[in-house]
């Protein structure tokens, strides 16, 4: 067990409401990169490896409960309610049953801060346990644009000189105050005993009416605990969501982090501006990623393929090493074997492609009938000529052909070896290889003088004919003898004036003598 002073318990408040998102969901699950906001800050949290988390929620609870356990992170967990949304001290104070007797530090994360990093918050705990031992640790900044965050006011002078006075809402600042350009990002390590301390004298004597988590410094200071800054420059840290163009930005710069993951990993994207690669993939060295591709959660991408242009991989598809996925073609839940090709116009879905295939240009793998998905297996080496569609569920055995434009109907299972071809796809029958020509006789070598020739003996009776050649003479008969089908209306329709013109023969009478 941890000694009390190392002892952590991470709080994130969760419980906005969100209106600014233009959206009913809780603001916390707007997505970022495959994931919902939230699961970000838990990631966070987790990588300080707290005794507990406590998640403070309001609106929309289950909705956050059952997105944490889509994504694996519901586990070491615990959900706090807060009905009524009255200030981030107010959020704070709902989890104090749960921190009564509590030991330790206190971290404060948010929900909407999803780009914080695991080494600046280790940096913040550091802080408190070397400089502000039984006080806090705050986090700061100084960026461009305020845009609302509370202001930092230092102690100027004496023993605490550096230390934080206190924190002034914007709201409540004066013009001199809001000049100032560093602010309080509102993520704390709070010693836990001077939290709970500090917690009940919050009030609600300001601007907004609500309880500020800021007012904590003041008492804190009163009660002769220091206050320290840490003050990051990695301003993308601190962007906090309160509507759509912040998440934005924070999406593209989750994404940019995401990015350069891959390229220091080996993988060779070529125009990040326009690559979009979900939380979660992983791609293998050597791999190369073209322009305008778009890659999912959970896809997983071995080394030396190709991806893209224009491609999308949706969660469910393996990529094994050397396998190319080209020019708007679109896989789901599929397996791509080795070097196999696909690369041009194609949807994937549901199935498990062998090695060293080729999928032809407008290939549609048919998988849904409107109530099941169903699967297709094609095996290694084969050739799906281009416009095939496979109608699933449908196997396509090793080395077998189809067809351009052949719609393979379900369960047709081609053979292996087999070239199918038409609609619906029927196999084609390889006719036998025709017999080669007896190779022609050699010029005979001159001949020597004849001897004088002996009496011609009586010509033998011809031979009769082989019973092969009479039936053929008697079929071609019996043809000629049948009545011939008289001709159509349209087939006895008079030639126009000027085809019986041209075609009509010119008789010269004859000239008398």
């Amino acid at each position: 067990m941890a000694a009390p002073e190392q002892r952590l318990t991470v709080i994130i408040l969760a419980a906005g409401l969100g209106k600014r998102m233009k959206s009913s969901l809780p603001k916390v699950l707007a997505p970022i990169c495959g994931r919902p906001m939230v699961a970000w800050v838990v990631d966070e949290a987790r990588a300080l490896k707290p005794e507990r988390i406590l998640l403070v929620v309001g609106h929309g609870r289950e909705l956050v409960e059952a997105a944490l356990a889509e994504h694996g992170l519901r586990e070491g967990v615990e959900l706090v309610t807060q009905a009524e949304q009255r200030g981030t001290g107010h959020a704070v104070q709902m989890c104090m049953p749960s921190l009564k007797g509590a030991r330790g530090r206190v971290v404060i994360l948010y929900g909407d801060m999803p780009l914080l990093r695991a080494q600046t918050l280790k940096e913040l705990c550091d802080t408190q346990a070397a400089q502000a031992s039984g006080g806090a640790a705050i986090l700061t900044a100084s960026p461009e644009d305020a845009r609302g965050f509370g202001r930092v006011l230092r102690f100027s002078e004496g023993a605490r000189a550096g230390q934080v006075e206190k924190v002034v809402e914007e709201r409540d600042a004066s013009p001199e105050i809001r000049a100032m350009r560093e602010v309080n990002t509102g993520v704390y390590c709070f010693d836990a005993q001077g939290l709970l301390e500090a917690l009940p004298k919050l009030s609600t004597d300001n601007a907004q009416g609500e309880y500020y988590l800021t007012d904590c410094i003041g008492h804190f200071q009163a009660a002769g605990r220091p206050v320290f800054p840490l003050e990051t420059a990695e301003l993308d840290e601190i962007i906090g969501v309160n509507n759509l163009k912040h998440l934005a930005e924070a999406r593209w710069a989750v994404q940019m982090r995401i990015l350069e993951q891959h390229l220091m990993n080996g993988v060779r994207i070529e125009d990040p501006a326009t690559t979009y690669i979900d939380h979660g993939v992983t791609i293998g060295v050597g791999t190369k990623i073209l322009p305008c591709t778009v890659i999912r959660g959970g896809v997983k991408i071995g080394a030396g393929c190709e991806v893209g242009p224009f491609t999308q991989l949706r969660p469910g598809t393996v990529l094994e090493d050397g396998a190319e996925i080209g020019n708007f073609t679109e896989c789901k839940n599929a397996r791509i074997g080795g070097h196999t090709k696909a690369k041009h116009l194609a949807y994937l879905g549901d199935v498990t492609i062998g090695a060293g295939a080729n999928v032809g240009a407008g290939t549609i793998i048919a998988n849904y009938d409107g109530v099941k998905k169903h699967k297709t297996t094609i095996h290694d080496g084969a050739f799906l000529g281009s416009g095939t569609v496979v109608v699933a569920p449908n196997t396509i055995g090793a080395k077998a052909t189809t067809g351009a434009g052949a719609v393979v109907t379900r369960n047709a299972n081609v053979g292996a070896g087999e070239v199918w071809v038409g609609v619906p796809a029927r196999r084609l029958e390889r006719k036998a290889p025709k017999a080669k020509p007896a190779a022609a006789a050699a010029p005979a070598a001159p001949a020597a003088p004849a001897a004088p020739a002996a009496p011609a003996a009586p010509a033998a009776p011809a031979a009769p004919a082989a019973p092969a050649a009479r039936a053929a003479r008697a079929a071609r008969a019996a043809r000629a003898a049948l009545p011939r089908k008289p001709k159509s209306a349209s087939a006895r329709k008079p030639a126009s004036k000027n085809t019986a013109r041209s075609t009509r023969k010119t008789v010269k009478p004859r000239r008398k003598s």
